[in-house]
Formats: structure tokens, C-alpha cells, sequence
């Protein structure tokens, strides 16, 4: 089978699309971020909020947070 006739692999596939991102003046970009189905995320979550709730400012806290919450019902 010729070179231009056999199937590319998938690495060769997703070398091209890149090839062509980076030719549109595109370059990657990789970002990190905590995993939130992780039970260590939803209790340090849950200890977050419960602090917030406990804290002084809390009704001015939740004000703000329903004010602004508010915008993208409009």
C-alpha cells in the first residue's frame, strides 16, 4: 500500500489539526484545575461555606452574592 493510500494514525491526525492552529497564529495552552468530584474538594467546599455562613458579614455577604446573582437573570 503507497505512503498517500494507508490510513494515518490518530497521533499523526491530531500532529496536522495542531500544525494548523499553530499556522492561524494559535499556540496551546494547558490549565490545571481542581478536581470538584473528589470528596477532599466538596468537604474543604463545605467547610468554606459553613466559615462564610458563621462570619459577621454573612447577610452582606449573601446580599451581594444575590444582587450580582441577579444580572443574568435580566
Amino acid at each position: 500500500m503507497s505512503v498517500s493510500r494507508r490510513k494515518r494514525s490518530i497521533r499523526e491526525k491530531v500532529q496536522n489539526y495542531r500544525d494548523r492552529l499553530r499556522a492561524q497564529g494559535l499556540r496551546p495552552v494547558q490549565i490545571w484545575v481542581l478536581d470538584t468530584r473528589t470528596e477532599a474538594f466538596r468537604s474543604e467546599a463545605h467547610r468554606q461555606a459553613a466559615a462564610v455562613a458563621r462570619s459577621a458579614g454573612a447577610a452582606e455577604d449573601q446580599a451581594f452574592i444575590d444582587s450580582v446573582s441577579a444580572l443574568n437573570d435580566e
